[in-house]
């Protein structure tokens, strides 16, 4: 029979212990813990997770601690005899009214916190946002300007350790989101293929962006600052490499920095108008290839035998041009639409690219005004 003495116990307490403390202590450098966030919301999350988080040590040790203190005092070693009996309405009141108690307690905080959560009413800003694998597409909505964030060239070199691992490894992105300091801004969550999950814990903003369907949420920044996240969803193989960024800038800032994105809007839309030569739609081409068509259908253009087509010797890309056209900005076949992702110029090139590298040699090209042509045709 196991028997216990004060030594014993007072190890085993003393163990406890200190793996407490040792965590608590290391939670701030090991993250261990929820991030405590920059905005009011994030601030009463992180409070209300930590008010319930001691409520549930308290419990812990006042249950445990009577266990361990029973075991003690009561063991057969000190000639102690277990009580006979098969009920008592007074232990069962207990167990039922005060843990009851407890969870009403809880109820309170919890109940106000997620109301304000909730509350998206009333907003100074809205943005759409929308997932794709593997990217983000940005929409202020009455603004006139979106944009498409990827993960940045340089953390694509450090995936193949072309580059050292850089502090923020995975997490920086091409473009930012800018957010204006001291206004409520709306975030409506949505996907376009499968579901992804937009998440930054500094701001307290997680939703599930679903296709078909629009999750709401919300935020308030009131100081400058850079914020990163990630998809918190398995959305495919390139999951991890779909960060996030946000940037609040004050409010100068931010309408000067709109002004700026519709003056590219406004310059992409006349680029769409001009005839390019062959060199130069190849040469362009060929960097979009690189940069979005290469990671499944291989800089070589052969393709993953069962998985992603081969560019070379393609029936599509050595077929009619409308096919061609329609397939890299509608999508189908396991490809993603690619309309909204890539300007113009950009999808007129890399057809043109498609359709006369890899050993195609069409000898044919696609101009930017053809694909506006297309897209106003459908």
């Amino acid at each position: 029979m196991l028997s216990i003495n004060k030594r014993s116990l007072a190890l085993l307490f003393s163990g406890v212990s200190l793996t407490l403390l040792s965590t608590l202590a290391g939670a701030g450098e090991w993250q261990l813990n929820m991030t405590e966030g920059v905005t009011s919301i994030s601030k009463e999350v992180y409070g209300l997770h930590m008010l319930i988080f001691y409520i549930c040590c308290a419990i812990g040790v006042l249950v445990f601690g009577a266990m361990f203190i029973s075991m003690y005092l009561h063991r057969k070693s000190r000639g102690a005899e277990a009580s006979h009996f098969h009920e008592s309405v007074k232990l069962e009141l207990l167990w039922t009214i005060v843990p009851a108690l407890i969870l009403i307690g809880m109820a309170f905080p919890a109940t106000k916190t997620l109301t304000k959560i909730y509350d998206t009413d009333n907003a100074d800003l809205d943005i759409l946002v929308t997932g794709y694998q593997w990217k983000w597409k940005y929409e202020y909505i009455g603004q006139d300007v979106s944009f498409f964030a990827n993960l940045s060239d340089a953390s694509k070199a450090e995936i193949f350790n072309g580059e050292a691992k850089s502090e923020h490894y995975l997490l920086d992105t091409d473009k930012v989101l800018m957010i204006p300091t001291g206004k409520k801004v709306r975030f409506l969550v949505t996907s376009a293929d499968v579901i992804h999950s937009w998440w930054v814990a500094d701001l307290a903003v997680k939703r599930d962006a679903i296709p078909g369907y629009i999750n709401e949420s919300w935020t308030r920044v009131d100081e400058p600052g850079l914020f990163r996240g990630q998809c918190a969803e398995l959305c495919g193989k390139d999951h991890g490499f779909m960060p996030i960024v946000v940037k609040a800038v004050t409010p100068e800032e931010f309408d000067a920095w709109l002004a700026q994105k519709r003056e590219e809007a406004a310059a992409i839309a006349e680029a769409a108008k001009q005839t390019l030569s062959f060199d130069e739609l190849y040469a362009q081409g060929e960097a979009v290839y690189n940069s979005q068509c290469s990671a499944c259908h291989q800089p070589d253009g052969k393709g993953i035998a069962g998985t992603f087509p081969a560019i070379a010797g393609s029936p599509l890309a050595m077929g009619d041009v409308v096919g061609h056209l329609d397939r890299v900005i509608n999508g189908g076949q396991g490809m993603p639409p690619f309309g909204e992702q890539l300007t113009p110029v950009e999808a007129a090139a890399v057809i043109t690219f498609q359709r006369n590298a890899f050993g195609n040699n069409m000898g044919d090209q696609v101009q930017p005004i053809d694909v506006v042509n297309f897209k106003q045709g459908q």
